[in-house]
């Protein structure tokens, strides 16, 4: 009663290719042909379960895959382009947010430009204003002394 592995595998396609979805890649085989879905027919743990094998049975190239595997791959492909596509998104989102970053510093130096002149004039303007006072505190000083000179001068 020994069987081999390949008997226990129906050889018909289990459907047909207008049923799968059109986003749906199909799954080939190693000789990089379509592996048809089949359906185990024989009794045993596996009985009625589906999976993909060689197109060329019985000169099989070795590939076997069970239906939910690729289901399984599948999801996972599905969830690696969305991750994929929010990663490119955010990167998109990170590149705008470092040209505002460099845009704001270049508004920040020219501001500190300009308020590094802002305090150059202040400073000019405090000395100017400074030495104005001076000058008043001097001219007054010397009217002062003539008046108390003549005063001096004339009670004498």
């Amino acid at each position: 009663m020994a069987m081999s592995n390949h008997s226990q595998y129906s050889t018909g396609s289990g459907g047909s290719g207008s049923s799968r979805s059109k986003n749906e890649r199909q799954v080939l085989c190693y000789h990089d042909e379509v592996a048809p879905l089949r359906v185990v027919r024989f009794n045993g743990p596996t009985a009625g379960k589906r999976f993909y094998g060689c197109s060329y049975w019985p000169k099989t190239c070795g590939f076997f895959k069970w239906a939910d595997q690729v289901n399984e791959i599948r999801d996972l492909q599905y969830k690696c382009f969305e991750k994929d596509t929010e990663i490119a998104n955010l990167e998109m989102n990170n590149n705008m947010l470092e040209e505002k970053v460099k845009k704001q510093k270049e508004i920040i130096s020219k501001q500190e430009d300009q308020i590094q002149q802002l305090a150059i004039e202040s400073t000019e303007m405090r000395e100017g204003l400074l030495s104005a006072k001076s000058d008043r505190t001097l001219a007054l000083a010397l009217v002062v002394s003539w008046i108390f000179f003549a005063l001096v001068f004339l009670l004498v």
